[in-house]
């Protein structure tokens, strides 16, 4: 009988450090101990400082996202690639305010995260990276990457499974000849389907199959909400929270994905 694999994956923190610890939680139980996080440590969740320090604290590998780039180097924004002037202002706002949470320990380690990371696991050669192979903020959406687009990335990438995270919405790909594109979810915001958490996700695999399965990251949400609300986020950011619908971020979702979100 064949041994399976198992490696747990997950994105978007987002300051969300009640999710960050039920995952973390949930791993532990389901004895998962290959784990990593694809970046986004900050942003929208009212605890990014705390979120930092557990991720650290917790030796998870991690690789970093635009959010830990900007906030580690001092920029003066997210560098998270939105377009829509109203998505911008928000990012901005949510961006100011961790700046000002986060230690000097904390942005110092956030230079020294990889901007990807490469091994071979159950027989396969794996990139993880935040945006995609190309770019840290590049948004891949499931309704815009063709097979033959995902097919090119992994042939230039020289891989056989990338995972990455950046878009908030989790979802899978396997092509026709085994190799598999996922981004891997956000656990620190809903993804945008009315349920009250994000998503983490685990790759399983043997010697002839591969699988990705997809976990809620359930937490106590109300208290989040609470949290936003307490540290002056927009009132938006605590919406989302309760209610599982994105209120902002949407400029760049692709009108499938919106669609999708509300069958």
């Amino acid at each position: 009988m064949n041994t399976l694999a198992r490696l747990a994956l997950f994105g978007g923190v987002y300051g969300n450090d009640h999710a960050l610890a039920a995952v973390l939680a949930e791993c532990r139980m389901r004895r998962l101990s290959d784990l990593a996080c694809l970046g986004d440590l900050g942003g929208f969740g009212p605890h990014p400082e705390a979120a930092i320090t557990r991720l650290r604290e917790a030796g998870v590998p991690t690789v970093q996202g635009n959010y830990d780039h900007s906030i580690g180097h001092g920029l003066d924004d997210c560098a998270c690639g939105y377009t829509d002037p109203e998505d911008e202002a928000f990012a901005q706002r949510s961006y100011d305010f961790t700046a000002q949470q986060v230690s000097e320990r904390s942005r110092a380690w956030l230079r020294t995260l990889p901007r990807e990371a490469r091994f071979v696991w159950a027989g396969r050669r794996v990139l993880l990276c935040h945006g995609s192979p190309r770019r840290q903020n590049e948004f891949l959406w499931d309704s815009t990457c063709s097979d033959a687009f995902l097919a090119r990335l992994l042939r230039e990438a020289d891989a056989d499974v990338i995972a990455c995270t950046h878009t908030g919405l989790h979802w899978a790909r396997t092509l026709a000849d085994g190799r598999m594109v996922v981004n891997v979810g956000a656990i620190g915001r809903p993804a945008h389907d009315g349920r009250t958490h994000g998503w983490w996700t685990e790759l399983v695999a043997d010697e002839t199959r591969l699988a990705a399965v997809f976990h809620p990251a359930i937490h106590d949400h109300e208290t989040v909400a609470r949290a936003q609300e307490a540290a002056g986020l927009p009132p938006e950011f605590a919406e989302t929270t309760r209610t599982g619908w994105w209120t902002t971020c949407l400029g760049n979702m692709p009108i499938r994905e919106r669609r999708a979100a509300h069958r």
